[in-house]
């Protein structure tokens, strides 16, 4: 076969896969998030997370801690003094590192600058508590020196934006179509527990580069709430146009 024609072929099934990808999200959200209604009606509970299924590790997990105050200090120590040897790369919020904190677990940290403001401290403590598997969780925060920082899990095989497209920005791993099934059901699972939420809560930056993907490729959405955050530290501060870009229903 030729190289044309072996390009045409293969971007063809790229193309098929894709929609059968979007086809299986749109199927299990219509499913499950009907389900899910239905299932805190008839217990009165207001909080998708109530129901083990839908929980990360269920009611008997244990107690949530909220979002934890750091200090730059650890936050620059983790990261090596913010160097560049630990850039995974650049986000809605700005450069994000990956860490290594005293207790020895690995992070995220998200920096970008802005004074502090007390909208900034209430909307990252509601999104701290927010759990489940498929989504990514904030750890905590830090308002000093001139920025705004944000700390997550860090979950350590990239973006499925990385995996999909040679991006070159680090190493990928070639999906299977299984795999992109799967990865594609577990974002809607991470969805659909926002939706589920009481006020829903809307991602507003739903894309393959924030969809992340652990060891088992396991989908993790990250930045939830992260557009509706900025959105209010922007109306508080000085006026001036948005920064924020999102994806949107339009209606």
């Amino acid at each position: 076969m030729s190289k044309p024609s072996a390009a045409i072929v293969g971007g063809a099934a790229g193309a098929l896969a894709l929609v059968a990808i979007v086809i299986g999200v749109v199927w299990f959200y219509k499913t499950h998030c009907k389900n899910l209604s239905n299932k805190n009606s008839e217990t009165g509970s207001s909080d998708p997370s109530a129901i083990v299924e839908w929980s990360r590790g269920g009611p008997s997990s244990g107690v949530r801690q909220g979002a934890r105050l750091f200090t730059l200090e650890e936050l620059d120590q983790a990261t090596k003094h913010f160097d560049e040897s630990s850039l995974l790369g650049y986000g809605s919020f700005g450069l994000v590192y990956k860490g290594l904190l005293r207790d020895g677990t690995v992070v995220a940290i998200k920096r970008r600058p802005g004074a502090p403001r007390q909208e900034f401290v209430s909307e990252v403590t509601y999104l701290s508590e927010i759990h489940h598997r498929n989504l990514v969780t904030i750890l905590g925060y830090c308002q000093e020196s001139g920025f705004q920082v944000l700390v997550f899990e860090h979950i350590p095989n990239g973006s499925v934006c990385n995996h999909l497209y040679d991006t070159r920005l680090e190493s990928s791993t070639k999906l299977e179509f299984k795999q992109r099934l799967s990865i594609a059901v577990g974002a809607a699972k991470g969805l659909c527990h926002l939706h589920g939420l009481k006020p829903p809560m809307v991602h507003k930056n739903f894309k393959t580069a924030n969809v992340l993907v652990d060891e088992d490729f396991i989908a993790h959405v990250s930045d939830a709430g992260i557009a509706k955050l900025l959105e209010k530290i922007e109306e508080a501060g000085p006026s001036r146009t948005s920064s924020v870009n999102i994806f949107q229903d339009p209606e």
